[in-house]
């Protein structure tokens, strides 16, 4: 009685493959990749301005290259997701550059939100918006990775080595899980209001309490805030946020906590950003304009002078 036999046979790999070679294709590489397969990591929190920075990066790189390669992890369509490299990438682009050097990397969700914060950390100029989504992408990031607290355990954040997930992140930025916190809070604002705060028209501390405000009544403020050419004090802010916890802020309130007059809000010029954007370079904040035209103003007042003292 004949018996049939099953020659099980190693993987085609290994038959024209050596071990070495197939440890080195498992190695991370760096990788000249084309700038079209490259595309943003989702929900990118950070933002890539045309500016004097980004034109010095570019310089820079067509002068001596990209010193450090970006990090990106494979897509199923054969392009690549960048996790850090963003502003690289566009620097290459004004430098007419086409291909970037690359580590590529195989990470799930979550390992690359982690990374992709930590390595925009240490940029400089962050505004209170960028470093408000990061942190909020982090923290969920790291939830998920940890899993859900014990009840023992009791913690509205999941413990990481015996800290808070805020911590964590805290302590990898530089500051405190309440400050880490407070910052996420600042999410929970409406878009018209968070540009305020990164244009430094509102103050950090009032656009938390702020934040503490439903949709609609943000929303209704910010059309007061631009009728009134006011912004909130934190001493207001804490009043409208009272004031909602006790179910007693409408429209009214904040039109009367708003029409007190501030000390800081005397005597004080505004204008509207739009109304000065085309003078200036694309991506110039309020503060950068009002700076410029304060430079100018200067300008002007010295020629002036020298004017008249050259007339005696």
């Amino acid at each position: 009685m004949s018996r049939n036999l099953e020659l099980k046979l190693p993987p085609a790999d290994s038959l024209f493959t050596t071990q070495a070679d197939r440890d080195d294709m498992k190695r991370e590489k760096v990788m000249d990749i084309p700038l079209e397969q490259l595309h943003p990591f989702k929900d990118h929190p950070f933002q890539v301005t045309d500016n004097g920075e980004l034109r010095e990066l570019a310089k820079s790189i067509a002068e001596h290259g990209v010193v450090s390669p970006a990090i990106a992890r494979p897509c199923e369509d054969g392009t690549y997701e960048l996790i850090s490299g963003h502003r690289r990438k566009a620097a290459c682009e004004i430098a007419g550059i086409d291909v970037l050097p690359v580590l590529v990397r195989n990470l799930d969700d979550d390992a690359a939100t982690v990374i992709m914060v930590d390595s925009n950390q240490q940029r400089e100029n962050i505004l209170p918006s960028e470093k408000a989504f990061a942190y909020k992408m982090k923290l969920e990031a790291m939830k998920r990775q940890l899993g859900r607290p014990s009840e023992k355990e009791g913690q509205v954040v999941p413990q990481y080595a015996g800290k808070r997930s805020t911590a964590v992140i805290g302590a990898d930025s530089g500051e405190s899980y309440k400050q880490v916190q407070r910052y996420i809070r600042l999410t929970n604002l409406i878009p018209k209001i968070l540009k305020l705060v990164d244009e430094k028209t509102i103050a950090f501390s009032p656009a938390v309490e702020l934040s503490h405000l439903p949709k609609k009544m943000q929303e209704e403020l910010s059309g007061i805030m631009e009728m009134q050419q006011c912004t909130p004090s934190l001493s207001q802010a804490v009043r409208m946020k009272t004031l909602h916890q006790k179910g007693e802020l409408t429209v009214a309130e904040i039109v009367k906590i708003m029409g007190e007059e501030k000390a800081n809000q005397r005597d004080k010029v505004s204008f509207r950003v739009d109304k000065f954007s085309a003078y200036f370079p694309k991506g110039y904040t309020a503060e950068q304009m009002e700076k410029s035209i304060l430079n100018m103003l200067e300008e002007r007042k010295r020629k002036l002078q020298k004017q008249r003292d050259d007339a005696r």
